[in-house]
């Protein structure tokens, strides 16, 4: 079958590293089975698996990918959950120890297939278990948010901060969010967020920040809580040593949280706010299988506001 893999290890240049080519169909464990992927979605966590980071050499070739809806051996339209294992801190997702999504079959316990809503298509379904589902977790289970909530997302445009200022706004909360790049403030704006400058003081304190960023926002994020207020982290793509006035936490009660990924319940209350509401996720370009190489070099170049998107 067609797969894309990290044949090798390459930090300074990953895309070197990334080959595409036959590789054997999976051979399901017992309570696996086979999905025949119809789209699947890229995650900068690929670029870091061709990198190196997460996988040894004796791993390799590695099929990258995590996220991915298609059909199961039934027949029936199905989204890919992701995470293998009962715990999420100590789980893995697939392309780390398992192969991943980017090919035409993938195995996965049976239990990791959710039923995909009729509302989604398939390229549509395949942005949410990783990315989505993640900002998902943070700004529910772990944030509290909900109708009438205040919050800020920094750095815009990134996959997790994007869906969190769709998801916010679907949820009822008043949405703020950062981004140094104009353009990816105004596309902030029309997913209904209050756009603002890094760094810049808010209209008002906010009941919660998610935090994707790290060094560059951190103390943007801490001054910009209420008291009471949760600082949500998934990510610290700028450093993740940040300076911490612990005052500030303390005296004003603020609660510092982390997480990552989501329960399958999650994805699935997730494609249910999706059927019922009309969210959809953003979708900054879609790519035939074929086009792989051009799909992974625009998402590293950057400049993506959204998913890329490969279809089989």
């Amino acid at each position: 079958m067609r797969a894309a893999y990290a044949a090798r290890f390459d930090d300074a240049d990953p895309l070197s590293a990334l080959d595409v080519g036959e590789v054997p169909d999976p051979d399901p464990e017992p309570g696996w089975v086979t999905v025949s992927i119809r789209a699947a979605a890229l995650n900068h966590h690929d670029l870091w698996s061709l990198r190196g980071v997460g996988l040894r050499a004796d791993q390799l070739p590695m099929v990258l990918g995590c996220d991915a809806a298609g059909t199961g051996p039934d027949g029936a339209e199905v989204v890919v959950y992701p995470v293998i294992g009962d715990d999420l801190p100590t789980a893995t997702i697939l392309s780390e120890k398992f192969p991943g999504t980017l090919a035409e079959r993938v195995a996965v316990p049976a239990a990791n297939l959710v039923a995909k809503p009729p509302e989604l298509t398939f390229a549509e379904a395949a942005c949410l278990p990783t990315a989505w589902l993640t900002a998902y977790r943070m700004l529910t289970t772990v944030g509290g948010v909900g109708k009438g909530s205040t919050v800020l997302v920094q750095g815009a445009g990134g996959g997790v901060a994007t869906a969190a200022v769709a998801i916010g706004t679907a949820l009822g909360a008043t949405v703020y969010a950062t981004s140094r790049a104009p353009e990816k403030r105004a596309r902030a704006e029309s997913l209904g967020a209050i756009a603002v400058e890094p760094g810049a003081r808010l209209p008002e304190r906010v009941d919660v920040v998610l935090e994707t960023v790290g060094e560059a926002t951190f103390d943007h994020s801490v001054k910009s809580l209420k008291p009471g207020g949760r600082l949500v982290v998934s990510g610290a793509t700028s450093g993740h040593l940040p300076k911490l006035d612990l005052r500030r936490v303390f005296f004003h009660h603020l609660s510092v949280l982390g997480t990552s990924m989501g329960t399958r319940d999650e994805l699935a209350a997730l494609l249910a706010l999706c059927a019922e509401t009309g969210l959809r996720p953003i979708i900054d370009h879609t790519y035939p299988f074929a086009q792989v190489r051009d799909a992974f070099a625009h998402l590293a170049a950057g400049e993506a506001f959204g998913k890329v998107v490969l279809e089989f």
